[in-house]
């Protein structure tokens, strides 16, 4: 289903997927087109036009300028405008007998409401428009639970390039860790849709930052209409094109600069197109009625820092017994890892039918490279390279029931492909040449001398998303919703032809298996059905801001399992039979909930509660799920490793969080919360005793933790030229388990398996981030410092088994980062606007960065068993990324 091999179907339609891809997006990076209002995508304006005397205006038109939205005040001078994509607008009223007024600078942010008043007292000239710049509070006082909103002008100061970057520099956020979760317990949304792979629950797409219009960010509680997460939501809204046409373009270069190698065991061979990004995208009106489109392209190559050097081919031979190693390479210097990557958008969106919207926009990376191994340094074309190619794509329709009721309806498609192997096909003949990577520990350290990786897997998943949602201002204060969504989902993964190495006939030979079960599979596809339904409710009134909702989740793994898990694989003479049956369709229900209430203009406390289920990961519960290999089990044989279950139930995480905000002026804003997460059959081990005493593990919801913390923030807008933001969280995030498998892991090892709770591997006790902007009217740029404490490490006191001290108990040192921007304008010429920028990473050349330390010292730098350890120590990739500079211009239409 996800091959690409010339000669059959599937891989047709893959490749058929791709090249649609590449023609709607050929050339091309950002997006900018009118979105519709998907889950997450818009926002609203409400507020109160009043006269002199401070009673409503009414029968006065808001209008947003440079689009269609409008609203009309009420007797009470009351309005309401919905359906607004995020972005910076100015708003006008043209009340009857009064003056028209202009208001500059209103920020709209996704599913949020900027309010707004209008004071119309200080009116006398009947043909003057008055102009007055919107006051944007450093605190929402009507947010129920945390989140950050970052627009597009936002992002584009930042030394970020990423999404990813994005998301962690946000409060409670540990390398992609929300809050104490795990990894791949976060929803990944584009314009309202879920990206997400089922495979491993992660985002299936990469957006560079140039895409994106608005981030959000929600790291505690959020609505019923978000699903299949437990501890957060970013949702990422796409740029949008307009009436005029506009043009940009973008190029960079740069690379690794940290001057003596002795301290990062390489050499600093500055590479100035180390790094390279081209970037293109243009947006506008087409020569069809009220259709605009937007078109964007990228082209990314990365060359990591660590060189190698070609001494070896894979074809060569050494002499293992004389230790004598000749190779036949060129000697060239090359990087060891390397990524190649094209990714684009392309939008079109038609309003020409009364009331309808309708967008398709089609987003896709294509993404090829080689991860960094120091084992092949001397012989780099024996490592596997792996290829990514994700595609979401599908038309939105957007249908206004009347001015304050909206109907959503989206078919999406997304496709993702992954292979990883050194050659496509398990019977090509340099295989036999080359013979599997092998090194000897007496010459260069065991580096690999000839060979190639013999690893080989591919993943792939289609997933068609349905999905409705219906939202109307109900009343001036209650705006509801409700909708579902359906997948269909196809997931398939596996190794396409395992290779070994045997000895027959005393003659070394290659052994290839291809698709034979049950030791050797090939690749399998499952297909589970998930469906959803959702209702939440948002209460707006003067004092008081509820949002409330309950989610209704359904699960289907569509996939049988022994009836009898003491007799799986019917192998035990005498014993019940055991037969596959299906397993369950699992239904959760989850309430919401979350209250802001301001004490006075300026202060407001909010409180959240929340049931929030994910179903786990189909590539853990699938992997090792074919129990007839425990036809040979016997007692004491434990190498079939941990068996999948695909009849697990959701994992549940209940989720508490309390907070105050206060803005002291109306330019610093102070918030503290406090935050707490109940972590309930979290995705572990059992173990299965049989009729003949034998004993093997299987996964099953048997793990749980808690996480306990709290978050003080600063914002200072407007300090000058100067935007500061000062962000802390200290958490203590502890459980039984970090990994599904860690249990059974310590069981094989003579460990205790019995649960106890310690620190989360991620477990970050102290996070500070600080960001400083400054925007000037020829230069701008930032800062952003991150410094944290340190994770927890196993101490080991001798080298050996049974050696370490308790798990988790020892702590890895502090660490430091700041990264830095600068821009300068360099002027304009015929309408094309040029800026000139600069970013460095790592200025300090930081070496740790919560990364691996050696268990006997606690530190990254040196061990206790330096000759055991003497390959790690000499590897270089152990490190934290050195220092980067880049050099980059901006020109266009839309840049001045």
């Amino acid at each position: 289903m996800f091959r690409r091999n010339r000669g059959d179907s599937n891989g047709r339609g893959a490749g058929a997927v791709r090249l649609v891809a590449i023609l709607l997006a050929l050339g091309l990076p950002p997006l900018m087109g009118v979105a519709p209002a998907q889950a997450g995508t818009t926002g609203k304006l409400a507020g109160l036009v009043l006269d002199s005397a401070g009673g409503g205006v009414a029968a006065a038109v808001v209008r947003i300028a440079g689009t269609s939205l409008d609203g009309v005040t009420d007797e009470a001078g009351r309005f309401t405008i919905l359906n607004i994509p995020p972005g910076v607008y100015e708003v006008t009223v043209a009340p009857p007998g009064f003056d028209s007024l202009r208001m500059q600078d209103v920020v709209v942010s996704s599913d949020q409401t900027t309010r707004l008043s209008f004071d119309l007292t200080a009116t006398n000239a009947p043909t003057e428009e008055i102009v007055v710049t919107a006051k944007r509070s450093p605190v929402s006082l009507n947010l129920t639970s945390t989140q950050a909103a970052l627009m597009r002008s936002e992002i584009e100061q930042l030394p970020v390039q990423d999404l990813n970057d994005l998301v962690n520099l946000q409060a409670g956020v540990v390398d992609g860790h929300f809050r104490g979760g795990r990894l791949g317990e976060v929803q990944y949304q584009v314009d309202g849709v879920s990206v997400n792979n089922a495979f491993d629950n992660k985002s299936s797409l990469s957006l560079d930052r140039s895409l994106l219009q608005e981030v959000q960010v929600i790291s505690g509680t959020f609505d019923a209409e978000y699903g299949q997460a437990m501890s957060g939501v970013v949702n990422a809204v796409l740029r949008q094109g307009g009436e005029t046409f506009e043009w940009g373009a973008e190029i960079l270069t740069g690379d690794f600069v940290f001057g003596d190698g002795t301290r990062r065991l390489t050499e600093d061979e500055f590479q100035p197109g180390g790094t390279r990004n081209f970037q293109v995208n243009a947006s506008g009106p087409l020569p069809v009625p009220e259709t605009v489109f937007l078109v964007s392209g990228r082209r990314y190559e990365f060359d990591d820092y660590v060189r190698a050097t070609r001494e070896f081919l894979p074809e060569d031979r050494g002499d293992f017994q004389t230790k004598e190693f000749e190779g036949t390479g060129d000697g060239e210097s090359v990087p060891l890892g390397y990524t190649r990557e094209w990714s684009g958008v392309a939008k079109l969106t038609n309003t020409s039918l009364d009331g309808l919207k309708l967008n398709y926009q089609a987003l896709f990376n294509w993404i090829e490279g080689r991860r960094t191994d120091f084992a092949y340094r001397l012989n780099p074309d024996g490592l596997s390279t792996q290829e990514t190619f994700s595609i979401s794509h599908g038309l939105d329709a957007n249908y206004e029931v009347n001015s304050s009721t909206f109907l959503d309806l989206t078919v999406r498609q997304n496709h993702f492909d992954y292979q990883d192997f050194r050659y496509e096909d398990v019977f090509d003949a340099r295989y036999d040449e080359a013979g599997p990577a092998i090194g000897d520990s007496e010459y260069e350290l065991g580096a690999v001398v000839q060979g190639v990786e013999f690893s080989r897997f591919r993943q792939g998943t289609e997933d068609y998303v349905f999905k409705a949602a219906l939202a109307s201002q109900v009343t001036p204060s209650h705006h509801g919703k409700v909708g579902g969504e359906f997948h269909v989902t196809g997931v398939e993964f596996g190794t396409p032809g395992h290779l070994s190495y045997a000895t027959q006939n005393g003659v070394e030979t290659l052994i290839r298996h291809v698709d034979n079960p049950p030791d050797f599979p090939g690749p399998r596809t499952y297909r589970p059905r998930i469906a959803a339904m959702f209702a939440q409710d948002q209460m707006e009134l003067e004092d008081l801001t509820v949002r409330a909702g309950v989610r209704a989740d359904y699960f289907n793994a569509r996939s049988k399992v022994p009836s009898d898990l003491a007799n799986p694989a019917n192998a035990i003479s005498g014993a019940p039979r055991s037969v596959p049956v299906a397993t369950s369709a699992k239904v959760v229900v989850a309430p919401r909930i979350g209250l802001a209430y301001p004490i006075s203009g300026q202060t407001a406390v909010h409180f959240a509660f929340g049931h929030f289920y994910q179903f786990p990961p189909i590539g853990e519960i699938f992997s090792n799920a074919d129990y007839s290999v425990l036809a040979n089990l016997q007692a004491g044989i434990s190498r079939f490793g941990v068996f999948g279950n695909p009849d697990v139930r959701p994992e549940k995480t209940v989720q508490y969080e309390i907070g105050v905000k206060h803005s002291p002026s109306r330019h610093i804003g102070v918030e503290f919360t406090t935050f707490y997460k109940d972590i309930r059959d979290l995705l572990g081990v059992e173990f299965i005793s049989t009729y003949n005493d034998a004993e093997y593990a299987r996964l099953a919801n048997a793990d749980f933790g808690n996480v306990f913390g709290f978050t003080l923030s600063l914002d200072h807008k407007e300090l000058g030229p100067f935007n500061v933001s000062l962000d802390y969280t200290w958490q203590d995030a502890i459980g039984n388990s970090s990994d599904p498998r860690e249990t059974a892991t310590r069981a094989e090892a003579g460990e205790d398996p019995r649960p106890r709770l310690v620190p989360f591997n991620w477990d970050q006790r102290h996070t500070f981030n600080a960001t400083v902007a400054v925007n000037a009217a020829v230069y701008s740029g930032s800062a952003i410092l991150r410094a944290s404490s340190g994770q927890p490490y196993t101490p080991i006191l001798e080298a050996g088994f049974g050696a370490g001290l308790d798990a988790n108990s020892g702590r890895k040192p502090a660490s430091l980062v700041l990264d830095l921007r600068a821009e300068r304008a360099i002027g304009t010429w015929r309408g094309v606007g040029a800026r000139l920028f600069g970013r460095a990473f790592n200025v300090f050349d930081t070496r740790f960065f919560n990364g691996p330390v050696y268990p006997s010292t606690g530190s990254p730098y040196y061990s206790r068993f330096s000759e055991a350890d003497r390959v790690a120590l000499a590897d270089p990739t152990r490190f934290y990324p050195p220092r980067r500079l880049e050099v980059g211009v901006r020109f266009g239409s839309e840049v001045f």
